[in-house]
């Protein structure tokens, strides 16, 4: 360039007077819809419990042995015939889901030497990709095996109140209605749990829709509205609504899907049911002497710790291409009926 060094002042403005157009990206932003990892869920709801082979068997004990008291007045000179304790066993099947996304080794070069943002750069981009519709998907597992109708024995559905109408069976006053009494409605559903099996529900996970309704519901907001001031206005929060209905922890299903296929106009909604609700009780770790109402067992596919995997391998030669992978291996189990109660349209 005569002498004149590439990318100096005088060199742009060169440029610039014979109609080149500056096209510089921006370093330090960039429109990418990844959600918010914080918005997947669905290990935080029931125990990952990692497991040494892809199938196998875990053992039930009968709980009408354990509940039964078994203890008898010892006769003279004798003694008492020997209590049962008896088991089942359940089996698990961890298959492998695969996701694979390609990278143009070729194109890469341009975003390289331009110095693009990072969060375009092929491999960085494409791996937040794969960890993403990991996430993605074992909420969709989690929302198909464990929230939705049809899955609990304990299952209730909302109806909306009026003139002669009187919840029966399974059904209660949805909690969008201003007649409905959620903290009466949980308590009993608790009540019934812990008869059924023998734990108190910790843990209450809500669609987004009944979230939206339970914080805005006029008992719940009478019962907090002394507590806040000009400053800090009252209101119910997941913290509130666990010490309102005596769970230890209220999760809220806000994570969002593409329902359409490839090619179709976007067609975005909740992964899991937005009027639905769970109530259950779940350790926080696998426990060989507590029940759950759920486990979600996962297999190491690899051999290296991880049930969520990734990996990076060549394209065919001449293609100057390559791809990364990830690998699920997973399976989203009901453990307990008796631990759980589902709730339907609760809006």
């Amino acid at each position: 360039m005569s002498g004149r060094e590439i990318g100096s002042a005088s060199e742009l403005s060169a440029r610039i007077a014979k109609g080149w157009k500056p096209n510089r990206y921006l370093t330090n932003m960039s429109m990418a819809f990844f959600a918010n990892a914080s918005n997947y869920v669905a290990t935080s709801i029931f125990p990952i419990c990692p497991v040494e082979f892809s199938t196998g068997y875990y053992y039930v004990y009968n709980k009408g042995d354990l509940a039964r008291d078994n203890v008898r007045r010892k006769p003279k000179f004798g003694k008492v015939p020997p209590a049962q304790m008896g088991h089942t066993d359940q089996t698990y099947k961890c298959e492998v889901d695969q996701i694979i996304v390609g990278i143009d080794q070729i194109g890469a070069v341009n975003y390289q030497r331009a110095n693009v943002p990072p969060s375009i750069d092929p491999k960085r981009a494409k791996n937040r990709f794969v960890v993403d519709q990991q996430l993605l998907h074992l909420d969709i597992l989690f929302a198909n095996h464990f929230f939705k109708t049809g899955v609990w024995n304990n299952e209730f559905t909302g109806i909306a109140s009026g003139a002669g109408v009187t919840p029966s069976g399974k059904q209660f006053i949805k909690f969008s209605d201003a007649n409905s009494d959620p903290i009466q409605f949980f308590d009993t559903r608790k009540r019934q749990i812990v008869l059924d099996g023998r734990r108190t529900p910790n843990k209450l996970t809500l669609g987004y829709n009944t979230y939206l309704a339970l914080k805005e519901h006029p008992d719940l907001l009478e019962r907090v509205k002394y507590t806040g001031s000009t400053a800090n206005p009252a209101k119910v929060t997941e913290k509130v609504l666990a010490e309102l209905f005596g769970v230890d922890e209220v999760k809220v299903l806000d994570a969002t899907y593409n329902a359409a296929e490839e090619g179709q106009d976007d067609d975005m909604q909740f992964i899991c049911e937005p009027d639905g609700a769970l109530l259950s009780y779940t350790t926080s770790n696998p426990r060989v002497d507590e029940p759950s109402a759920g486990y979600i067992f996962t297999w190491d596919m690899l051999g290296n710790g991880n049930f969520m995997a990734t990996d990076v391998f060549e394209g065919e030669g001449g293609t100057h291409s390559e791809f990364m992978e990830g690998l699920i291996a997973t399976d989203m189990r009901k453990t307990c009926d008796d631990l759980a109660c589902y709730l339907s349209k609760c809006v």
